[in-house]
């Protein structure tokens, strides 16, 4: 007797001649109880050797008529037949610092992550130029064959002995980074457990790896201690992933706690520090120092170099095991080619310009601070920020959050919105990124005009509404 059920559940899944062979075999058996159940099997079947090549419809193999396309057109039609401009992929020219140029004005910027003025920063830009005139624009290779410059290798020193970890690994990207890492280091006898805010290249990794996959609550180490307690023993290797500063939020997770669960559960603890290399710290030396912590004790620290460093790629830094084992076989780390020579001299520059100039570090907490102590004076709601360059102004509806956002660009301040379905609608915000080179005059007119024109936003929306 064939198994039909196993059959309908697996019926997309065969090729044409097996789906013959099937049909012919339930007419040899010619038992009633088998053409009964099999009778939806028999019809696919049917249908599918009557199909054509012209049967097959457009949005199959044609990416205007593509789904997800169409969903996406739909949404950008929303904000265009609302009368709001386009507010991505906005055109600037020159630095994108604490200034940034659009068609040819000038504009108090908050959408950079330049967050210690290290890009375009004379002597950053002389390295990567020289880098250049030696190695070319590409090493034009894998590493692993014949891609490796002394740079690469300079840096990744350079990275370690910043952080304080034996070795270092740097990939050509940052998304890629987290997703090979974690994709390769995991499978499916493991247990991934993420904060539920976690970027989208970690989020990737694990679905890449195969891994059993749990979000908790952001930055509740009391869950993932709950969850450990529950289910550590039926999984080989844990991995907890944190951030080190939340981009969304400008928030911090007490990785004190986390450690110490890390411990006592006997699992792999990874921080991604995109946002928090460079930042956090009196040295700019990341969450780790921050919190003072042996720098052992967190298994994968990931970073990325496109932010406080000026350039371009992403990290792995810890034991050395790790990053040689990585080295050697990490799919976008072998088939990959290697970090550019100018941005790997970038990087190293703007590294080696901050510990000669930890100063920038201590520039960018006090403006941040301004910028978070100015909006909370005028009843703004910042969300869980603390402590970060990192300042959300939360709105809660994304009309008015496009508005405002507009109304900021005419007063010559630019800073991005984030709406649904990026965030929950009642979250939706006005996302503000601050450096150390953003002056006080600057900080106190965006605050100042930010309070004035939500007014104004709300004020309107109430009128249209009533």
């Amino acid at each position: 007797m064939i198994n039909t059920s196993q059959q309908d559940k697996n019926i997309f899944s065969i090729s044409s001649s097996e789906k013959r062979a099937l049909l012919i075999k339930l007419i040899q058996e010619k038992s009633e109880e088998s053409m009964l159940a099999g009778a939806d099997i028999v019809k696919n079947v049917l249908c599918d050797l009557n199909r054509t090549v012209e049967d097959i419809p457009v949005a199959h193999y044609s990416f205007h008529l593509y789904p997800e396309y169409l969903k996406l057109q739909q949404q950008m039609q929303s904000v265009k037949g609302s009368g709001y401009l386009n507010p991505y992929f906005t055109l600037h020219s020159g630095v994108n610092g604490s200034l940034s140029t659009i068609n040819s004005v000038d504009f108090i910027n908050y959408s950079s992550y330049n967050y210690l003025g290290m890009s375009g920063e004379s002597t950053v830009s002389f390295s990567a130029k020289e880098a250049i005139d030696c190695y070319g624009t590409s090493v034009s290779a894998s590493r692993v064959v014949s891609g490796e410059i002394p740079l690469h290798r300079e840096l990744e020193k350079e990275i370690s002995d910043f952080i304080g970890t034996e070795d270092c690994i740097v990939y050509v990207g940052g998304h890629p980074t987290n997703v090979t890492t974690i994709g390769h280091l995991f499978g499916k006898d493991d247990l991934i457990l993420h904060d539920e805010f976690i970027h989208n290249s970690a989020s990737e990794g694990c679905k890449l790896s195969g891994a059993k996959r749990l979000s908790f609550p952001h930055n509740d180490w009391h869950k993932v201690n709950q969850i450990l307690n529950d289910q550590r023993h039926r999984y080989r290797r844990v991995l907890i992933i944190i951030e080190g500063v939340y981009s969304m939020d400008g928030d911090i997770p007490d990785l004190v706690e986390f450690i110490k669960i890390k411990k006592h559960h006997k699992v792999f603890l990874m921080v991604d520090e995109a946002h928090s290399i460079g930042v956090l710290g009196n040295h700019g030396r990341g969450i780790g120092e921050y919190f003072n912590v042996n720098h052992s004790d967190v298994d994968i620290w990931m970073g990325t170099l496109s932010k406080a460093f000026a350039s371009c790629g992403g990290y792995i830094a810890g034991c050395k095991e790790l990053v040689e084992y990585l080295k050697y076989t990490a799919p976008g780390f072998v088939y990959s080619v290697g970090i550019s020579p100018s941005n790997a001299a970038a990087a190293l520059a703007a590294l080696r310009l901050l510990r000669k100039e930890p100063s920038r570090v201590r520039r960018l907490h006090e403006r941040s601070k301004l910028f978070l102590d100015l909006c909370l004076e005028k009843g703004l709601d910042t969300g869980m920020s603390k402590n970060t360059p990192v300042v959300p102004v939360i709105i809660g509806n994304s009309a008015q959050c496009i508005e405002l956002s507009e109304a900021l660009f005419r007063k010559g301040v630019n800073v991005r919105p984030i709406i649904y379905p990026a965030v929950q609608e009642e979250s939706s915000r006005l996302r503000f990124f601050i450096t150390s080179e953003h002056t006080e005059e600057q900080i106190y007119f965006t605050v100042n005009a930010l309070a004035d024109e939500l007014v104004k936003v709300r004020l309107h929306h109430a009128t249209k509404t009533s």
